[in-house]
């Protein structure tokens, strides 16, 4: 699996979604271990793909 990006690869934008992202995770998550996250992880690793990508092009913030 590809290394994850640092938090300053990210753009506020980004930033601001994965946050959010990741409280309607653990919003989800105290509803019981049987509740599915996988949309959102999936969201969350797009964000990451886009923040990885734009590293290795040179295109910093």
């Amino acid at each position: 699996m590809p290394e994850r990006p640092a938090w300053n690869d990210f753009t506020a934008g980004e930033k601001a979604r994965v946050t959010v992202l990741t409280a309607r995770m653990a919003k989800r998550g105290l509803a019981g271990p049987n509740v599915d996250i996988s949309d959102l992880k999936r969201k969350v690793e797009r964000i990451e793909t886009e923040a990885r990508r734009r590293k290795q092009n040179g295109k910093q913030p």
